[in-house]
């Protein structure tokens, strides 16, 4: 699904989808989950909380990356 989508980038859209930065806020909560994981210390909720936001990331990863290689495909060579 991925695939297909970032097959619709134009550059300026490929451009924005590569530098997505996350949210501070975003950013700390997942410092502070992922510590609480690896103490072993995450209730079942916050357990599914980290677990989202880790995906999530990794989906927005993905996108960039694909980003990325499409804007080299389209720069001139």
């Amino acid at each position: 699904m991925l695939e297909s989508l970032s097959r619709c980038f134009d550059a300026s859209t490929a451009r924005a989808v590569s530098e997505l930065r996350q949210d501070a806020f975003v950013q700390r909560r997942m410092e502070k989950l992922g510590a609480k994981a690896t103490s072993g210390r995450l209730s079942p909720r916050e357990r599914d909380e980290y677990e989202a936001l880790v995906e999530m990331s990794d989906i927005v990863a993905t996108l960039q990356l694909k980003a990325r290689r499409r804007l080299a495909g389209l720069q001139p060579a």
